[in-house]
């Protein structure tokens, strides 16, 4: 078995009972450290439900996700711009994001759009974007490698949250994070492996070496600052002073109002 981020050779660690039935391994690799469950069959059923009933921080999360992206944005990017959320769920953080004034988009293969509806990829009407987030996506990648190309088609730019390993060695019963009851995290990341994987595609890596990175075609400078606005606390002041945009909520309102009045939604 071979790590499918720097091909070096990966070793079992660990078995785990995913959805409390199927007994899986799951190798590390000996060089970059990157953590998987190779061959993942149990998938399909895994995700019957999108969203599972475990992920009872999703309000708490977009709610702090909106101010990150907010700062992020203002900071090293042209807010001005086109943005999609990759992986977006039920289109909160989208939604979110636009009341901001936030031109985002919503791409999500599994989900229902529930609160951005008529704001996704395909109702964009542009094929790049300034910036692709990624929240709490790079876990459920089986190939994160082919799976990142297709993010670089839409974007020179990811930013994405994922939780790096802990150290000593993870292991269910020591790291939540794992979640074999869902059997929806599959790939676990290290800093050395989210390096790996940068230098492999030509990339420039910047992370608060917790859960928030970037992964850019441009190397992004002032690399505290990144750390520093990762964390909600820091962005809300940081947000409360700077100019805001004005919200697209009014504009979204009357765009989807006569959408229905013309041919239904």
């Amino acid at each position: 078995m071979n790590c499918n981020i720097c091909n070096a050779p990966a070793q079992e660690v660990f078995r785990a009972k995913i959805l409390g039935k199927y007994e899986a391994p799951y190798f590390q690799c000996t060089q970059c450290g990157f953590l998987r469950a190779p061959e993942p069959f149990w998938l399909e059923e895994s995700y019957s439900s999108a969203i599972t009933a475990l992920d009872i921080g999703m309000l708490k999360r977009n709610l702090e996700l909106r101010e990150v992206v907010t700062a992020m944005l203002r900071a090293y990017f042209d807010a001005s711009g086109k943005f999609v959320d990759y992986g977006g769920g039920y289109g909160m953080l989208v939604r979110l994001l636009r009341d901001r004034g936030m031109d985002f988009y919503r791409q999500d293969i599994y989900a229902e759009n529930l609160f951005a509806k008529n704001f996704d990829l395909s109702d964009a009407g542009t094929e790049k974007f300034e910036l692709l987030t990624a929240f709490e996506v790079f876990e459920h990648l089986e190939h994160p490698v082919a799976e990142i190309e297709k993010m670089l088609q839409l974007s020179d730019n990811i930013l994405f949250s994922t939780e790096l390993q802990p150290i000593p060695d993870p292991r269910p019963d020591t790291w939540w994070y794992i979640l074999p009851e869902i059997g929806q995290h599959i790939s676990f990341f290290s800093k050395g492996s989210l390096e790996a994987l940068a230098k492999q595609m030509g990339l420039h890596l910047s992370s608060n070496g917790k859960n928030l990175h970037l992964l850019s075609r441009r190397k992004i400078g002032m690399p505290l600052l990144f750390k520093a606005l990762s964390y909600h606390q820091i962005v809300r002041i940081f947000n409360a002073v700077m100019p805001s945009r004005k919200s697209l909520l009014p504009q979204d309102f009357d765009f989807l109002k006569k959408k229905l009045n013309s041919s239904g939604l």
